[in-house]
């Protein structure tokens, strides 16, 4: 991950979605907006967020915080279910492909624990893989628990008490190259993760169909897809609190 995450094609546009997704609805001043990668893995995506406010990481490996630190960016660890800040303490939360994961034990409770740490009007962006239908090899490889429909996911924000702004799926032009390339692995009974770079042709192509779905997002739901990406938003309320204990937080779990 940490070598593949800038450039090769399925990081790359996946991240290219999900800040489609997400810019929009951040304000304008990037000085005073505060946001949360929960499960930030080796920390690139911290990296790209920091161009809209500032950003930090939790993630409960070690290794992956090893790796946040060479690239110079804020992480502690901690868990989902137990995130070491306040309440109402950042503007935006984002989780990349973590609620999946076979050590989220309880996914209603994790996103509970994100829209804690929301303040009233920010913004959760979550990505999941799609669909159980392209269960194979790579998910064994890299611990899954689940893959979502967007209704399941839909109904897991609304049970947090988040406003749904928008749920659709994501890689949905190359769905059939992949739902291909599951259903041969099965016959084949191929073991591993599809983390890899292709011939450098196929990157670029396959990079630039992500792009294009990217540019597309902001107007058109596919109709299916390799991932679920979902936007929601904590209800504003009079009389909120702002982010207090947000930098102690930090200061104290060591960044």
């Amino acid at each position: 991950m940490f070598e593949a995450e800038e450039t090769q094609w399925w990081y790359a546009g996946m991240r290219a979605i999900s800040l489609a997704l997400l810019s929009p609805e951040l304000p304008a001043r990037p000085d005073s907006v505060r946001i949360l990668d929960a499960g930030c893995g080796t920390g690139n995506n911290l990296r790209h967020l920091a161009r809209h406010g500032r950003a930090v990481g939790v993630d409960l490996s070690d290794e992956a915080l090893r790796f946040c630190r060479a690239r110079g960016v804020a992480a502690a660890k901690a868990e989902l279910l137990a995130l070491p800040f306040p309440d109402a303490s950042f503007d935006c939360v984002t989780s990349f492909d973590v609620l999946y994961h076979r050590w989220v034990a309880d996914d209603r409770a994790a996103v509970a624990e994100m829209a804690r740490v929301l303040r009233p009007g920010g913004v959760l962006l979550v990505r999941v893989p799609a669909l159980k239908m392209l269960w194979g090899a790579h998910d064994e490889a890299v611990h899954s628990r689940h893959r979502y429909t967007p209704g399941e996911v839909k109904a897991l924000l609304g049970g947090a008490g988040l406003e749904v702004v928008r749920v659709v799926f994501g890689n949905s032009f190359l769905f059939p190259l992949a739902a291909a390339r599951r259903a041969l692995d099965r016959v084949t009974g191929r073991h591993g993760s599809d983390v890899s770079f292709l011939p450098g042709p196929l990157e670029w192509a396959f990079r630039s169909v992500l792009r294009l779905e990217a540019r597309l997002v902001g107007r058109v739901s596919f109709p299916v897809g390799t991932s679920v990406f979902a936007l929601a938003r904590r209800p504003r309320v009079r009389g909120s609190v702002g982010a207090s204990g947000y930098n102690s937080a930090m200061e104290t779990r060591g960044r």
